[in-house]
């Protein structure tokens, strides 16, 4: 059977747009009628020898216009009502146009999920099964969920199943029950010296001892980890191998083998915080797929697609599913179905991957700024990622330096805050690009912080 392909000879603009120019077009000349199934896209991005970004974009671009709807498990159908109105303004992620210029949060850009959301509700609305969402989930109501979660897994390789995924109230939700599942009180975690600021809150409720484990610039070190292991005996190591957080490291393919090397033979699970895993064009396999044996693996939608989607999702060993599954039920009892359906039909019909494509071409303008703003040899970044890290010059204390980038009207966040260490000073700030509400704002905010770099510093005590 020949599937249905759009005709774009003579159109003009981005692919994506042209393809949903031809959807609408051969709606209303009766070649595509309503209730049609559209080719599956892997097919019709073969067909038309195109990548499979564009014609998600272009799919979710004819669903913002109304003229498409998805379904879980079935597939991308001509709509039955007319084109919706979609709001695409920058407040829709309550993002503030005037005031203070914010790099402190690191949340994704404001972006286009508003008005697929509202169809989204209205295709939810049209069902019989609205009630279920409702209601408390058993393990068989949320199986499609799982299956999502598994198939959002495998966009970075990870052979995931849905017996092995577990959905949770996001990335942070996941770390908790990571920790809750994979340790005890008193145990000893260890970190990358520099990491995310939560864990350290989490690991004091749990009654865990953090060590850190010193880092290079390409990541945590191997031998440091061996280090510290054949001295004292742990029970995890926590980890952001993908553009750490605050310092954007990327560990290479090549570190995480020996990372994992040294990881088995200390008998160490490792909890691999993948929250940006969707960011990169291109990155090594995730630790899960060198020692899935050990390794829980956790990401979320959350950084893809919308901060307020709370959606994240753990794939874990078998010897540790139940356990899991324990903690969330205990900490949470269970994530919002409505939250997990609208994740779920997103990740099956395209949606998911055309909103990240955006996050993903917004980060790397933002990038483009930061780099064209800031001094190179002071900058560290990756391409796609949301935030930079900033080394200050020797006159610059970090909390000195937020404080006046503050009294100029730029939040950011100073570089202490993130280490395990707090005697050990990092000399540097980070600042997320991707919260702001328009760029015009983002290079505002880059020129005041370069300013400031050149003025004179305070080099006094750094608040601890």
């Amino acid at each position: 059977m020949t599937i249905w392909q759009p005709d774009l000879d003579g159109r003009t603009g981005p692919k994506f747009k042209q393809i949903a120019d031809a959807i609408g077009d051969d709606i209303a000349r009766g070649r595509l009628a309503i209730g049609d199934r559209l080719p599956v896209q892997r097919d019709l991005a073969y067909a038309l020898d195109l990548s499979l970004n564009t014609v998600s974009r272009a799919y979710t671009e004819a669903m913002e216009r109304g003229l498409l709807r998805g379904e879980v498990g079935r597939g991308t159908y001509v709509r039955k009502s007319g084109p919706l109105t979609v709001r695409t303004d920058p407040a829709e992620m309550i993002r503030p146009e005037n005031g203070p210029i914010d790099f402190s949060l690191n949340l994704p850009a404001p972006g286009k999920a508003a008005g697929v959301l509202a169809q989204t509700l209205t295709d939810l609305g049209s069902t019989d099964t609205l009630a279920s969402f409702l209601d408390y989930q058993d393990r068989g109501d949320s199986i499609r969920h799982r299956r999502a979660g598994a198939d959002w897994l495998s966009r970075v390789g990870v052979s995931a199943r849905s017996i092995t995924t577990l959905v949770t109230n996001g990335a942070q939700h996941g770390v908790m029950t990571a920790l809750m599942a994979t340790t005890r009180p008193g145990d000893v975690l260890l970190t990358e010296r520099l990491t995310y600021g939560p864990i350290l809150a989490l690991a004091r409720h749990l009654g865990l001892k953090i060590v850190p484990v010193s880092t290079d610039d390409r990541g945590l070190s191997p031998h440091a980890l061996d280090t510290i292991c054949e001295k004292i005996t742990a029970s995890a190591l926590y980890c952001l191998p993908t553009i750490n957080t605050p310092t954007t490291a990327t560990m290479d393919g090549e570190r995480r083998a020996e990372l994992v090397s040294v990881a088995r033979k200390h008998d160490l699970v490792i909890i691999e915080d993948d929250v940006f895993a969707m960011l990169p064009v291109e990155r090594p396999l995730p630790v899960a797929c060198l020692a899935p044996e050990r390794t829980v693996y956790v990401t979320s939608v959350s950084k893809s697609l919308a901060p307020g989607l709370r959606v994240g999702y753990v794939h874990a060993p078998d010897r540790l599913v139940g356990s899991l599954r324990a903690a969330i039920t205990l900490s949470s009892w269970m994530p919002p179905p409505l939250m997990a359906e609208i994740a779920s039909r997103w990740i099956v019909d395209g949606t998911a991957d055309a909103l990240n494509a955006h996050q993903r071409a917004e980060a790397t303008a933002r990038q483009a700024l930061a780099r064209t703003a800031l001094p190179a040899d002071a900058l560290r970044a990756h391409p796609n990622g949301f935030h930079v890290w900033l080394t200050l010059p020797a006159h610059w204390q970090p909390d000195a330096f937020r404080q006046a980038a503050e009294q100029r009207g730029v939040k950011l966040l100073a570089g202490d805050v993130f280490s395990v260490d707090r005697t050990a000073p990092t000399g540097a700030v980070r600042l997320c690009l991707s919260h702001e509400s328009t760029s015009e704002r983002v290079a505002r905010g880059l020129a005041t912080v370069a300013g400031l770099l050149d003025e004179p510093g305070d080099t006094g005590s750094i608040l601890l």
